[in-house]
């Protein structure tokens, strides 16, 4: 009898190891980025690695000089921005210029500049000079920043969401991070990015696990884009969207369960027989 339950209790843990063992073979995922790394390597960035002025965008552009009084003449007027019915309480702010279909502004004294296609550093750059050329001003300080730029990322990323962004350059990693990062379910080998451009929509593919990313044209990201993150083939055979049902972990504790409950019922009747 003795020898009985000896037998029946190492069949339970056996049992039990082995139906653990396979759950988490099953469920282990490739989670680790850039998996094919080389350290100590460094490699050229691209210099104007930053988004360029398309169309649509919306800037805002701020002439200053060491003569206070010729400065304002090259502004866009402040504009209130009430809290409610109350003006008084309200903040101010620099209206904004808006990029025309063929990538102009209309800029006080100059007039109708091209502008598409430059960075903002660069069409900081080419203002200056025509305002020194033109003989406006002699030490113009112009500062130019993005006001709508924008990403978004759904899908397996823990906080998925619209995010604005300041500055002019964004990483793809950035953005993730941003989200939360992926959840256990996103595919990291098959993350795509969305992207509309001169009338064109692009998507790219990227693989997260692979330094090949760093190549891809949607590494570094640019106004409006839109990253998604594809659920695993786990996920999409899950009938229920809750989490916590879906953890593999408590799929093998409850096959644990079974194989516990099937190997007592084994030894129940084997001890009646004896």
């Amino acid at each position: 009898m003795l020898t009985v339950r000896r037998n029946v209790t190492l069949f339970v843990l056996l049992a039990a190891v082995t139906v653990l063992s396979l759950s988490s073979c099953g469920s282990s995922k490739d989670i680790t980025y850039l998996q094919d790394k080389v350290l100590n390597d460094p490699v050229a960035l691209e210099k104007n690695a930053g988004i360029v002025i398309e169309p649509k965008d919306m800037l805002s552009i701020v002439v200053n000089s060491r003569t206070p009084e010729l400065a304002p003449m090259f502004n866009l007027p402040l504009v209130n921005i009430s809290a409610g019915s109350d003006t008084a309480s309200g903040t101010q702010r620099i209206s904004c210029y808006a990029v025309d279909e063929e990538g102009c502004i209309n800029f006080p004294v100059l007039g109708r500049l091209k502008i598409s296609g430059m960075t903002r550093w660069e069409c900081a750059e080419f203002i200056k000079k025509e305002l020194i050329k033109n003989k406006y001003l002699d030490d113009p300080i112009v500062t130019i920043e993005f006001t709508n730029f924008k990403i978004s990322v759904l899908g397996e990323v823990k906080a998925p969401g619209t995010f604005s962004i300041s500055g002019d350059r964004l990483t793809i990693l950035q953005a993730i991070s941003l989200a939360g990062d992926l959840t256990l379910f996103g595919q990291r080998k098959n993350v795509s990015v969305i992207r509309e451009n001169a009338g064109e929509r692009t998507i790219f593919q990227v693989d997260l696990t692979s330094t090949s990313l760093f190549q891809s044209p949607a590494y570094y990201l640019k106004q409006n884009d839109i990253i998604y993150v594809e659920p695993s083939d786990v996920k999409k055979r899950q009938s229920t969207v809750d989490d916590k049902a879906l953890r593999i972990t408590s799929i093998a504790l409850s096959s644990s369960s079974v194989v516990v409950s099937l190997a007592t019922l084994i030894s129940t009747l084997v001890m009646r027989a004896k």
